[in-house]
């Protein structure tokens, strides 16, 4: 498996994960866009985990900040490398909205370096999750509102981007926790 970004060596912790929803043998594959929309509802649900927490609970930040990151970094690795190219590729026009998409996602991503190379008790920690989580809001705005429109009415196959992407996800990881 490749991994997304490299990290110190560390000891492995079980992460609490969001219910994701499993390919079962027969069950009809999700579209790309179901996919990436069901992405977005995880996240947002760990943010508001990761809020709802106090200023003691070091240990089950940590846990959930990683998730956000792990799940963050899977998510813009398969989309830009699958989603935005099929929708550059069979539309006219979006250039600079792909451009800007796969800008946000290159600040996420050096926020997300920077969230995992600290612990939640240092200075910022909080205040960097919560930034990315703004972020993360106002790209997930445009993406639904503005570019999932348009892949719909470019007519790709949206089932076999999302088994695409989906496999991309499955062979994203993260280091481990320390």
């Amino acid at each position: 498996m490749r991994t997304a970004t490299p990290a110190a060596k560390a000891k492995s912790v079980k992460i609490p994960a969001v219910v994701l929803p499993k390919k079962t043998k027969g069950a009809k594959a999700q579209d790309a866009v179901s996919l990436l929309k069901q992405d977005h509802k995880n996240v947002k649900a760990l943010f508001s985990k990761f809020e709802s927490l106090g200023d003691t609970a070091l240990v089950s930040k940590k846990k959930i900040a990683h998730q956000i990151c792990l799940e963050l970094t899977k998510h813009t690795i398969a989309e830009e490398e699958i989603f935005y190219t099929a929708v550059r590729e069979a539309t006219t026009n979006t250039d600079d909205m792909l451009d800007e998409a796969t800008v946000e996602h290159a600040t996420a991503k050096d926020l997300i370096a920077q969230i995992l190379s600290m612990e939640p008790g240092d200075d910022l920690y909080d205040a960097k999750v919560k930034v990315l989580s703004e972020q993360i809001e106002h790209h997930v705005k445009e993406e639904e509102t503005e570019m999932f429109p348009k892949a719909k009415k470019a007519k790709l196959d949206l089932v076999s981007l999302g088994e695409a992407i989906q496999e991309r996800k499955d062979e994203i990881t993260l280091p481990s926790l320390q």
